[in-house]
């Protein structure tokens, strides 16, 4: 059975839970196939190709008839396509016999094979027999304000017929429906049909003496709803599918997406346990910390799946602290996980997020093995989910996770945030699945990045993507810098509005825990570990650099530019010393190993030219160490020198802060990359170019004989805002962001 359908006011028309009923029933039936037939252009259809609530059509009719695509290669369909090809006169004729017909006015419209105009002049209709003839084309006129040129004989209904004849389609077995006067031409040839409610009257009126046109009373979706109900043929299509709604009572349910659970499973004399993790991440607890009250809970994460038949069923993570908060595995063969995870993520999607096109390797079988991984996620989420409850997803793991559930669950208010970067429209488009991509995210009802620049350069790839309006700009200052630092910019966009849905955006960076920071500092153990590092690094100047070993964080740039330092200025040997601590990636990272061998290569040439018996230029660490171990370094650092060429945020300047803040008398001095998204976060940072080997090294030169006062005065407006904008203030924010935009 086929539906062919217009679009605007039918298809896309009526009540959201009509919608989402015969969306429901066309996605749940391989033997229903749809036809879009319409008066948009291709480009303008496109996007809804993308947005995957809405089922794919089969075939597309588009240009009021003149165009006939196959839905799923975008293919035209042969030979109709030809013979429509051979019976146009082209755009230059038609437009140089009209220009000179007052009440017209040309459609700033996409097209191909067809002129379509405004007229509000009715003495048009008295021409268009005339022109007609003189065209040796169609005109076509609808809802009292369109005037379609079409090739000679071509319209919807006759594209339909030929459509149907290639497939072999039986008449009967075809239900068309329309709302407009230029779907006229789909009734009275034989096929089935329905004009829905709220439909133009001069439509109603002209197929009210055909036969086989049922009449509706709901608009839109809920008018084809009625005729499957109503044609004995399609009845065994129609279902009254439950499809969640939003009701009136409010859920109180969160419902974590993350890629990790808040705890570590180990094993202890020979079981395995659960403990808190002892990773520095203060994001786990803080999200762990929503759960502490009666708010009942969700954690959604991948596990690594051990056995045959381990555990998948929900557990309580904590039921002491949390007696509400369950967590909900995703069991990943660790193939899975390295193809999801460590290959295809890194490989595809993270030197793209961070603009470096020249690592980007697609790889079309690891993007089905993601898609497999989201829609897990997805059917997890709306499997366990309360009616009406609020779901936070978190990173590009998971871009796919809110289209699938917005199929599933229309009912959820869907919030996802971005830890990454997010790059512009000229970099992100290389991304063969950009259109997918964006047309999931754009199921949520709030997406948030960490700052305003990620949230414009996000609105970009959608406004190349389709036709987007702007609702509601809101000035970046004073939270963030504007127009001084690279990653500034003056205005944010807040709403936008698909057509379909509106959807908030925001910008959340994400902060420290300052007060555990605090507590750790007080430790007796960390107190001893400061201790010891002044003794060592006594009579020098220490500069601290912390970062994993990425190339994203220019590891390799920041040693080259400290060994150029080293070149010109000599007076500084012996008194200065580069302390860097590189975090090796998760094991089976292959794209970094080059990077580390460049690197180590790199400081042992630098090392091995200006090493004394007292003194060496660059310590290196390549290995993990304690938070309580980087927050001594941090302590006893004069100068934290954080370049990445490229950063989502930066942690590691926020936490050098945290410790520094602590003692008004500290002297520390932060220099920061401008290209980390932090950088517009800090105005008193000193800000640098990882680029330019000249800036690095004017700014690290500035950082060291900056006076003391100065410095003071820098770090405490630093420590103000980190405390002030800190962990919890991230996560509360978000939560009163997405609880707004599901209202």
């Amino acid at each position: 059975m086929i539906l062919a359908t217009d679009l605007d006011g039918t298809f896309l028309g009526g009540s959201n839970h009509h919608k989402e009923q015969l969306y429901s029933i066309i996605r749940e039936n391989e033997d229903f196939r749809l036809i879009f037939v319409t008066g948009r252009g291709v480009e303008s259809v496109l996007p809804l190709l993308n947005d995957p609530v809405i089922p794919r059509p089969d075939y597309i009719i588009c240009d009021v008839g003149a165009t006939v695509l196959d839905g799923h290669t975008l293919e035209p369909v042969q030979p109709i396509q030809n013979s429509i090809e051979t019976k146009w006169p082209g755009k230059e004729p038609v437009m140089r016999l009209l220009e000179d017909v007052k009440g017209i006015r040309l459609q700033a419209v996409p097209q191909q094979r067809r002129c379509s105009f405004f007229y509000d002049d009715d003495r048009i209709k008295e021409k268009v027999g005339r022109l007609e003839k003189e065209l040796d084309c169609d005109i076509i006129l609808s809802a009292n304000k369109f005037l379609d040129v079409l090739p000679a004989g071509v319209n919807k209904g006759s594209t339909l017929q030929q459509l149907c004849d290639l497939l072999r389609v039986p008449e009967q077995e075809v239900l068309v429906a329309g709302d407009t006067l230029n779907d006229l031409s789909l009734y009275g040839i034989g096929f089935k049909g329905v004009v829905v409610g709220e439909a133009e009257p001069a439509l109603t009126e002209a197929t009210n003496r055909l036969n086989g046109v049922f009449h509706a009373d709901s608009a839109g979706a809920g008018g084809i709803l009625e005729a499957l109900n109503f044609y004995e043929d399609f009845k065994s299509f129609y279902q009254k599918k439950s499809v969640p709604k939003k009701v009136s009572n409010e859920s109180t349910q969160l419902v974590m997406l993350y890629h990790r659970f808040p705890f570590e499973t180990v094993e202890e004399n020979g079981k395995l346990i659960r403990r808190a993790p002892k990773s520095p991440n203060g994001i786990l607890p803080t999200l762990t910390n929503f759960f502490k009250t009666n708010r009942p809970g969700l954690w959604i994460a991948w596990q690594e799946r051990q056995e045959k038949d381990q555990q998948t069923e929900n557990f309580y993570i904590d039921e002491e602290l949390y007696p509400n908060l369950q967590a909900s595995p995703v069991l990943m063969d660790k193939a899975d996980i390295d193809i999801f995870y460590k290959l295809f993520s890194k490989e595809a999607f993270w030197p793209a997020i961070f603009s470096f096109i020249e690592k980007v390797q697609f790889n079309h079988e690891h993007w089905e093995h993601y898609l497999k991984i989201n829609r897990l996620f997805a059917e997890k989420a709306a499997a366990e989910a309360e009616p009406n409850a609020m779901v936070w997803i978190h990173d590009y793991n998971l871009w796919m996770v809110p289209g699938y559930l917005r199929q599933l669950r229309p009912d959820l208010t869907i919030g996802f945030f971005h830890h990454t970067a997010f790059p512009a429209a000229n970099t992100f488009n290389i991304i063969p699945w950009r259109a997918e991509i964006i047309g999931s995210l754009l199921q949520c009802d709030y997406i948030s990045f960490h700052i305003p620049r990620y949230v414009e350069n996000f609105v970009d790839v959608v406004n190349s993507l389709m036709p987007v309006k702007v609702t509601e700009t809101v000035s970046c200052a004073p939270r963030f810098l504007t127009y001084s630092t690279a990653m500034g910019i003056g205005a944010m966009t807040r709403e936008i509005d698909t057509g379909r849905r509106k959807v908030r955006l925001g910008a959340n960076p994400v902060g420290v825990h300052v007060d555990y920071i605090k507590e750790l500092m007080q430790k007796e153990e960390t107190q001893q570990m400061i201790a010891e590092l002044k003794k060592s690094t006594s009579g020098k100047k220490t500069i601290i650099s912390i970062e994993r070993l990425d190339y994203v964080k220019g590891p390799l740039e920041k040693i080259k530019a400290f060994g150029q330092f080293l070149d010109e200025h000599p007076a500084l040997h012996g008194k200065v010393e580069l302390i860097n601590i590189c975090t090796p990636p998760a094991k089976g990272m292959k794209i970094y190993e080059q990077v580390q061998h460049e690197l180590e290569q790199a400081i042992g040439q630098i090392n091995g030219r200006y090493s004394r018996i007292d003194w060496v230029p660059i310590h290196f660490f390549f290995r993990s160490f304690s938070f309580e171990e980087v927050l001594a370094y941090y302590a006893i650092s004069d100068v934290a020198w954080i370049t990445p060429l490229r950063d989502g945020l930066n942690l590691v300047a926020k936490e050098y802060i945290a410790v520094q803040g602590q003692n008004p008398e500290s002297e520390g001095a932060l220099v920061l990359s401008e290209f980390a998204g932090a950088s517009v976060e800090m105005p008193d940072a000193i800000l640098t170019n990882p680029y330019d080997n000249k800036s690095m090294m004017e700014s690290l030169l500035r950082a060291l004989v900056m006076n003391k006062q100065e410095r003071q005065i820098r770090m405490q407006r630093l420590y103000q805002n980190v405390s002030h904008y800190n962990i919890e203030f991230w996560a509360d924010e978000f939560m009163d962001e997405l609880k707004k935009s599901g209202v």
